[in-house]
């Protein structure tokens, strides 16, 4: 096996390249790879097509990259590995696998098995049909009201600010065309949303309908926190209607303001002092202060997207590529 230490990936040269390559993203998934594996090589085998199957490990605490190192050794004809030297996030970890992927086509997977491997071939249909994104939206979620309503709400609004059409942005199930792929491996992004970006470049998106399953075992790595930081992410990242709205709410507050300070400045004329409304006056200072609490977050995540933007730091560091030569 060999195993290149490097700071930034490089696609390794083959006499016969691969046709699709399928990306998958790992964070302590020991108890998903094996049987992974199994299903996923199975479909890879009959699909008659020349296939690789990407794996990136993403300092992983368990033994996920030890698993995933017995598959390069069970399977080198079809397994690399890639593996990072810390944590770096799940979108990261496609961004590597997508500089590595060799295929024209690239598949994208979740390691968790709720998205079957089985459906790989319905995307596979639809890019041989001349379309160069395809997404796909879940059939029968099983997921809990907890993530199923906000995941809705939070795909209408996207729709609505951004203008990007997904009908299930948190399908992790995509198969993108390579150059495509190109274009979001080359804007450089550090904080960005995959399948936002790639929709957003496309020219022929489509999207087919796939079976969804309950988690195969463990719980899912993203908490309530990662979730808005993501949707956060998209927002800002495509979009400045959240300013342009904050403008529009501040110019409404000013305005209302300014009419109460006339109601209040002519009742001190015509009523005299009066101290029964203070309660009322706090009520209304603790709302504006809200609202300008509220502005400067949305500000500052603009500001934080330009800072990380400008500083210009490596977005991830891949220690090894595992795989046969």
């Amino acid at each position: 096996m060999s195993e290149t230490s490097m700071t930034t990936p490089a696609a390794t040269t083959l006499v016969t390249s691969p046709e699709i390559s399928i990306v998958i993203p790992v964070y302590n998934e020991s108890a998903n790879l094996p049987l992974l594996f199994e299903r996923l090589t199975a479909v890879a085998d009959k699909m008659g097509r020349r296939v690789e199957i990407v794996f990136t490990d993403d300092g992983s605490k368990d033994n996920s990259l030890a698993i995933l190192k017995t598959f390069v050794e069970k399977r080198p004809d079809l397994i690399r590995v890639v593996e990072f030297d810390r944590n770096y996030g799940q979108h990261m970890a496609v961004m590597a696998g997508f500089e590595t992927a060799r295929g024209e086509i690239i598949v994208t997977l979740d390691a968790d098995l709720q998205n079957p491997p089985e459906e790989i071939p319905k995307l596979i249909a639809e890019m041989d049909a001349g379309h160069d994104v395809v997404g796909s939206y879940r059939r029968d979620r099983q997921d809990s009201v907890f993530r199923t309503l906000p995941s809705r709400l939070v795909n209408l609004v996207r729709e609505r600010i951004t203008g990007i059409k997904m009908r299930d942005q948190g399908c992790m199930l995509r198969a993108y065309r390579r150059n495509i792929v190109r274009i979001i491996v080359e804007s450089g992004e550090t904080s960005t949303f995959i399948p936002a970006l790639a929709q957003f470049y496309a020219e022929r998106p489509a999207e087919v309908e796939v079976e969804h399953a309950a988690r195969h075992a463990g719980t899912s790595n993203y908490n309530l926190y990662k979730l808005i930081r993501l949707n956060f992410d998209l927002m800002t990242g495509f979009s400045l209607v959240p300013l342009q709205l904050f403008t529009m709410v501040g110019m409404g507050v000013s305005g209302a303001s300014l009419l109460l300070v006339v109601y209040m400045l002519l009742r001190r004329i015509f009523i005299g002092p009066e101290v029964e409304g203070i309660f009322t006056l706090f009520a209304i200072l603790f709302f504006l202060l809200g609202v300008v609490i509220t502005g400067l977050g949305i500000v500052g995540e603009y500001v934080g997207r330009i800072y990380q933007q400008v500083r210009a730091r490596a977005r991830f560091r891949i220690r090894t590529i595992h795989e046969k030569t």
